[in-house]
């Protein structure tokens, strides 16, 4: 089942994509469940990082949409957020909130059901996936999701996560090996940086809950490449 919000103050719109929701359920075959909402201020208040997606307009009454997206950034990363708006220059300042895509209005079925074909695609990528690392008198488990980045430190390991930062041993080079199928990318020989957590790019660096990480300039194109890759193209 795919739990999906919509938050969109005109009614049309709404009707329209809950219409297009059920055409894409049909298709695929699999189990939409939908809430709507009529501004982004009441959606926050309610959040609790329960949808899977959120189609959000970035025109709303009270906060707009793009603040909105900022705000459910804070408490959850792993919602897949695709703006509906008539303003593409605002659009694609999404990536800052690693907003997935944006839909223009009018919208058409066509345009749409890529976005959210793209959408459910991300979100299979994302099942849980836990690596096994060994601590100072034990060993521990974490969800692939919960690591931001990883840095090597000689023969040391500093797993920087969503529940702080955690020391083991072993070589960087085994560990991309064992993580490059995961959307870990090691842009620079000190660190292997998950693309999940990745904001936007700042002159040579990579921003990741706001700490810039260095990308190697003979990586750069690479890391950009994966990381467009990783957006569903948002930044091509």
């Amino acid at each position: 089942m795919i739990r999906i919000a919509i938050v969109e103050d005109e009614l049309r719109y709404q009707e329209q994509l809950i219409e297009f929701l059920r055409r894409f359920q049909q298709e695929k075959d699999v189990k939409i469940e939908i809430e709507t909402y009529s501004d982004g201020d009441e959606f926050i208040g309610k959040y609790k990082a329960q949808f899977d997606i959120i189609l959000m307009d970035i025109q709303l009454p009270f906060i707009d949409g793009m603040s909105a997206a900022e705000e459910i950034r804070k408490i959850d990363s792993k919602v897949v957020i695709i703006f509906i708006t008539n303003m593409a220059q605002y659009a694609i300042q999404g990536y800052a909130v690693d907003a997935l895509d944006y839909v223009l209005k009018p919208i058409t079925y066509f345009s749409f059901s890529e976005r959210l074909n793209r959408a459910y695609e991300r979100m299979k990528k994302r099942e849980t996936k836990y690596l096994t690392i060994r601590l100072k008198g034990g060993i521990t488990r974490l969800e692939l999701s919960d690591v931001y980045y990883i840095e090597s430190l000689g023969h040391k390991l500093i797993f920087y996560t969503k529940e702080g930062e955690l020391m083991s041993s072993g070589a960087m080079k085994e560990l991309e090996r064992e993580l490059k199928n995961y959307h870990f990318f090691r842009g620079h020989k000190g660190y292997l940086i998950n693309l999940e957590h990745v904001s936007g790019m700042n002159d040579s660096n990579a921003v990741v809950k706001g700490i810039k990480l260095p990308i190697s300039r003979t990586k750069r194109k690479a890391f950009l490449e994966a990381l467009a890759d990783y957006w569903g193209d948002v930044i091509k």
